[in-house]
């Protein structure tokens, strides 16, 4: 029986996936170490390695080493297909983002779609694992964390239609290949209101301060995940960091072109447009103090979610005008 080329792909891409993600864990939580020192007049990670850079894979060597543990009371499933349904998803994400017109790991005319679709099983990983930890704080920080998902989820799915619009199309390839390599090519420029709600609503999406309420450590201890540790707390943080990457390359692909640059375009145009998104999120964290959870909701509900129906209608409006 002959195994269709497809499927040997895809089963190549995963492989890759799953060997970047974890690359991509222990490079932004060393970036994020020395980012957060030097924006608070401090060094940062320093005795593990040459200025502290191998100190990550001693963390997560620590956390595989760890024994996992899990409370009494605690719903057993629950509890331990949490951390698994909050890593499984990010890795499709993964196969449908267009690194270069060669560098794509499964071809999908509707990626956009499916990239916002099963995006959106993270948080009930995160109900899953407050309410099945028979903790407080955990459940407290499961309430939160569905209250915010289900609120910034909006204005974010709104921008993305505003692109969807403009462009006639869902498949991120195609979205890319209607942008130009110059920046004032991009649909930044053109949408740049829905790229501002874009970029704040995937702050509230991904938990990511000033809108990290539902891990609050001086409030909720660690909220939804205060219960877990060894590898069940690593497939948390791991996911947390992956999702981080996959919308900073859909904003990449959406709003900044992609793959193309001003000279020789390239995946490594796509590697720095994402970075760069990732550095302003690290960078928001370690500068703005954590909201309140009434404002963090008055922030969608007042400004967000209006300026995103606007800003839908008058790009379908100018559209039927200049189609």
């Amino acid at each position: 029986m002959k195994i269709p080329i497809e499927l040997i792909r895809i089963v190549v891409a995963l492989v890759a996936v799953m060997a970047w993600v974890g690359l991509n864990a222990l490079l932004l939580v060393y970036c994020e170490r020395k980012y957060a020192g030097h924006i608070q007049r401090r060094p940062g990670p320093f005795e593990v390695g040459p200025h502290g850079i191998i100190q990550p894979l001693i963390d997560g060597l620590k956390l595989m080493a760890k024994q996992l543990l899990m409370p009494d009371g605690a719903d057993a499933i629950l509890f331990w297909l949490a951390p698994i349904l909050s890593m499984i998803p990010v890795l499709l994400l993964f196969l449908c983002i267009p690194y270069s017109p060669l560098l794509t790991g499964w071809e999908v005319n509707l990626g956009l779609l499916l990239i916002l679709a099963f995006a959106g099983l993270n948080v009930l990983a995160l109900l899953l694992a407050g309410w099945g930890s028979n903790n407080k704080w955990g459940l407290l920080g499961a309430a939160r964390a569905v209250s915010q998902s289900v609120a910034y989820e909006i204005p974010l799915l709104l921008a993305v239609l505003a692109i969807a619009f403009q462009t006639g199309t869902l498949n991120l390839t195609e979205i890319v290949n209607g942008q130009g390599s110059w920046p004032w090519q991009w649909n930044i420029i053109v949408q740049p209101l829905a790229f501002l709600i874009y970029f704040t609503s995937i702050l509230g999406e991904t938990n990511r301060a000033p809108f990290d309420l539902p891990e609050a450590e001086s409030e909720l201890t660690a909220g939804f995940h205060t219960e877990y540790s060894s590898m069940g707390f690593g497939l948390f943080f791991m996911a947390e960091y992956a999702n981080m990457v996959v919308v900073c390359s859909v904003a990449t692909v959406l709003f900044l072109g992609g793959w193309k640059g001003p000279f020789f375009d390239g995946w490594w145009w796509f590697l720095a447009k994402t970075y760069v998104l990732l550095f302003v999120m690290i960078w928001l964290r370690w500068t703005y103090p954590r909201v309140r959870f009434d404002q963090l909701l008055n922030i969608n509900w007042k400004w967000l979610l209006p300026l995103a129906v606007a800003n839908l209608l008058g790009t379908a409006f100018l559209m039927k005008v200049f189609a």
